[in-house]
């Protein structure tokens, strides 16, 4: 059996699908229908979430990184990485090469869990600007400790952490493979539209709309 690497969105909760009053202040509900009835008539369209990247940027190496990864582990079920500075910043002591962040990436299953503890951690609440024009999701959270099943360790402390959900349909694998590499069509690429129906939809959270 293949292990799923994706969280996806069935046939059967656009079925079912509610959709809020919330959602149709920001998206025009005839809008929302066309794309949910393009979604029924072809499944390909229906984006899904490749990854969650998990980032937590500690500024420093040493002891607090080593905190930081240990928690970050914790957290999400996964072994996080060490990020290295891209360049040397002196104002902050920070020189190129030094491990100064941790990352996790996640999919599947472990994604789809992590997303709900986050959005409950938050009040299932995002603004709109935390999506971008292809649908790409970017959100932070600024002490882990809102997030359920955690608490206080005073020998880890209290960390921060920037969350990055990323949108895919089936066919984005011609842009990452390695020969006869191609575009993306724009027709086919996610939109900031489809982003927040999916979300909306799958997680049951509020988008604030942005102040024009």
């Amino acid at each position: 059996m293949s292990k799923i690497t994706k969280v996806i969105f069935e046939l059967t909760e656009l079925e079912k699908a509610v959709i809020p009053e919330s959602l149709s202040k920001i998206i025009d509900p005839r809008r929302i229908e066309e794309i949910i009835n393009r979604w029924k008539k072809n499944p390909m369209t229906i984006p899904y979430i490749a990854k969650v990247t998990v980032n937590m940027s500690i500024g420093e190496g040493g002891e607090k990184l080593m905190r930081a990864m240990k928690l970050l582990e914790q957290i999400t079920g996964a072994k996080p990485v060490p990020r290295r500075a891209k360049r040397t910043i002196r104002e902050f002591n920070v020189r190129r090469g030094e491990n100064i962040a941790t990352i996790v990436t996640l999919r599947g299953e472990m994604a789809d869990s992590f997303l709900r503890r986050i959005f409950q951690g938050i009040g299932g609440r995002i603004n709109e600007t935390a999506f971008d024009p292809y649908g790409n999701v970017s959100l932070g959270v600024k002490e882990h400790l809102v997030i359920p099943g955690t608490r206080y360790d005073p020998e880890i402390g209290i960390f921060g952490m920037d969350i990055a959900i990323t949108f895919e349909k089936k066919g984005y694998r011609v842009a990452k493979r390695r020969r006869k590499r191609s575009r993306i069509p724009r027709r086919h690429r996610v939109s900031k539209e489809e982003a927040m129906i999916l979300l909306t939809l799958k997680y049951n959270i509020s988008i604030i709309p942005s102040s024009k």
